[in-house]
């Protein structure tokens, strides 16, 4: 469950995706010295004292038009709607600059929480320029250095402070699933069919639903939450800036969610963004529908349904583990089976196994095929453990985790789900050192 959403603006030049590296972790961002190297939004996740965020960095504002600069504007526009909490990032080594002052007059805007972050402050001469930015008008100012780790902590210990309080009351007793496809597949007609009311925009035009729409419905004493996404397009292949908006929200609705559904056009068929779209929930570890929608426009015979799964099976070779069903959003056809399987994948993806029964099988399957040697070693498996939940996860203690191939690993999995009904979710299987 994502806590919040932190945005890092400023203008060209001032350190943001250094931040954002050292905030996340990882080097993602492209870091140089040159003006305009971020012109597009990058997104990841990160983590501080439990709290889960994902932060977003962006291109660098300027008032001098400059090449790019009306794309970035509007790339960092969209990041500042998303987000709970924004860090303005300004040079500690530069001063207060008409830029910084351009934005500040933006940000005053968003009634947003803003930290002002001055950054390259890396000693005490540094330090006492910082109090210069004070004339923004900002209350938060932390002076950091993105380079050295300086201030860091203290910055977001200030930003999860900042982040929302949810609300609990869909949480308790719901079951939510999202409904994700690429954009024109009747995901919304298939919402509304669910719901028997219009409670979506549906359209023929691509992308008509832009954000995820939640809807709170009981069905047979059951609540459940609906959430209908904007229509996922390739990270690669995604020109316009609203779309990539979408695909964050679609996203963060994946990881709200306990049950997917996954809906392929079946007039357009299978296409090559699908895979990359059931890529992002499977990723997740969520229970997977694959819903095949648009029946009742197919020409078929008695031998269309086995064909089609074939296909699918090949296409989505990962997605084995997850049931298909062939529905009409526009004649609610096989739709009264949608929310009982919704039901079941919840259950099982919630599914604790016995420690006793789980080592038995996991003994049993090493008996029925020992697992292979690799250069005179051999994996032991000592002993197993469920973890967690959500998906079903297992901890293999063994002699050398390295010895664990993917291939023994899936044929684990397939002892499992031969064993107890994972349908529908995925498994996680990690394999730990035995200590002495």
């Amino acid at each position: 469950m994502i806590d919040g959403v932190v945005a890092i603006v400023g203008r060209p030049n001032v350190g943001k995706s250094t931040l954002f590296n050292r905030i996340v972790g990882e080097r993602l961002s492209i870091v140089e010295d040159t003006p305009g190297v971020t012109r597009d939004r990058i997104y990841s996740k990160a983590n501080w004292l439990t709290k889960d965020f994902r932060v977003i960095d962006t291109g660098g504002i300027q008032i001098i038009e400059q090449t790019f600069q009306n794309e970035i504007r509007i790339q960092v526009e969209i990041a500042i709607e998303e987000a709970d909490v924004i860090i303005f990032t300004v040079n500690g080594r530069e001063g207060l600059t008409e830029d910084d002052r351009f934005i500040a007059k933006m940000l005053h805007k968003t009634n947003k929480p803003i930290l002002l972050a001055v950054n390259k402050t890396d000693n005490l001469e540094q330090m006492a320029n910082s109090y210069e930015f004070y004339a923004l008008g900002f209350e938060e100012v932390v002076a950091i250095s993105s380079v050295h780790g300086i201030g860091i902590g203290d910055l977001l210990d200030k930003v999860i402070g900042l982040f929302p309080k949810r609300s609990i009351k869909d949480q308790e007793g719901m079951i939510k699933f999202a409904i994700i496809g690429r954009p024109n597949v009747g995901k919304s007609s298939l919402v509304n069919a669910l719901l028997n009311q219009e409670r979506v925009i549906v359209s023929d035009i691509e992308g008509t639903t832009r954000d995820a729409i939640d809807t709170v419905f009981k069905h047979d004493g059951q609540d459940y939450v609906v959430i209908d996404t904007a229509g996922i397009r390739k990270r690669g292949k995604v020109f316009e800036n609203i779309e990539k908006y979408a695909v964050l929200r679609a996203m963060q609705a994946i990881e709200r969610a306990d049950v997917i559904l996954f809906v392929i056009d079946g007039i357009a068929g299978i296409r090559e963004q699908d895979k990359h779209v059931a890529g992002y929930a499977y990723e997740a570890g969520k229970p997977i529908i694959v819903v095949y929608n648009k029946w009742d426009a197919i020409d078929k015979d008695e031998s269309t349904m086995i064909r089609i799964t074939e296909e699918i099976r090949k296409q989505f070779v990962y997605l084995a583990f997850a049931p298909i069903l062939f529905v009409s959003a526009l004649t609610k056809q096989r739709l009264n089976l949608v929310i009982p399987l919704i039901n079941r994948l919840n259950e099982y993806s919630h599914m604790r196994i016995q420690t006793s029964v789980l080592n038995e099988v996991i003994m049993d399957a090493q008996i029925i095929t020992p697992p292979p040697t690799h250069q005179g070693h051999r994996l032991n498996i000592l002993y197993a453990s469920q973890v967690a939940v959500a998906p079903p996860t297992f901890v293999l203690f063994v002699n050398d985790p390295k010895l664990l191939h993917f291939s023994y690993r899936r044929y684990l999995e397939n002892r499992l789900r031969e064993a107890f009904i994972f349908e529908g979710t995925p498994i996680r299987i990690l394999a730990r050192i035995k200590e002495a």
